[in-house]
């Protein structure tokens, strides 16, 4: 608080500044009310990146190996798949089961309360879906095989010694019970995919009807629409972490006719 030295014109006496208040002090919550907040906004953000970036699911089977491994814990992110884009040759994606592709183990998700919880927002994988890679987009023909034992799409040889296994088997492609098929064109809005693990995967080839058969329903074919996303992490265990990539094979192939 200071003052006037100086008499006023007026011969009144000196006035004293106006002093300013000082501001209030803002209250602060309580540490449990502000713990409550801070998970309310962590849940809230969980399920926004669940719902539109990018979700945590784990392989159910071993039809993806060598790459990924039964119980991998894996990365989706679903950006790729807006504003018209969609699945191409080469992606590691994971889709909603088409029905009857998951036996009863691999259909299960997590269990216990808390591991159910979480998956629900996106913070823990979830079960009921298949990861398999694509091999044909609409339009494609995909035929098994050459003299190398290698698929053909739209023609050309795939080389996939680098990512498939053979387990034994004598091509690329030996779900069917022979190395001598062929299927599509695919579809508008469909996808055919195998597993990485050609010899023990139930895949498209695997759900395909056998060469020559007559009577058969069979869809060998994953509906775009089911596609949650492309696997682009290979997050745990984390020794063995990396980024995914689409194979450079794939960029060989021509487009459909």
């Amino acid at each position: 608080m200071s003052t006037t030295d100086e008499p006023t014109t007026d011969g009144r006496p000196p006035q004293e500044d106006p002093v300013t208040p000082a501001p209030a002090k803002r209250k602060h919550l309580p540490v449990w009310q502000e713990t409550i907040l801070l998970l309310g906004i962590a849940l809230v953000l969980a399920i926004v990146i669940k719902a539109l970036f990018v979700q945590a699911f784990y392989i159910p089977s071993e039809s993806m190996e060598p790459g990924l491994v039964q119980n991998d814990r894996i990365l989706v992110e679903k950006p790729s798949y807006w504003l018209g884009g969609a699945p191409e040759r080469g992606d590691v994606v994971v889709f909603k089961d088409p029905g009857g592709w998951l036996n009863g183990a691999e259909a299960a998700g997590p269990s216990g309360f808390v591991a159910k919880t979480l998956s629900k927002v996106g913070l823990y994988p979830t079960g009921g879906h298949l990861v398999k890679r694509v091999i044909g987009v609409e339009g494609d023909v995909i035929k098994c095989c050459d003299e190398k034992g290698r698929l053909l799409v739209n023609g050309q040889p795939l080389d996939e010694k680098d990512y498939a296994r053979l387990g034994g088997a004598e091509c690329y492609g030996p779900m069917v019970g022979n190395c001598d098929w062929e299927v599509g064109p695919v579809p508008k809005g469909q996808i055919f995919v195998m597993g990485d693990n050609r010899n023990n995967s139930a895949d498209s080839s695997y759900h395909m009807c056998p060469p020559k058969a007559t009577d058969c329903t069979r869809n060998p074919y994953v509906d775009v629409d089911d596609v949650v996303g492309k696997v682009f992490v290979l997050l745990w265990p984390s020794d063995r972490f990396h980024v995914l990539h689409r194979p450079d094979t794939f960029a060989d192939v021509p487009d459909a006719e």
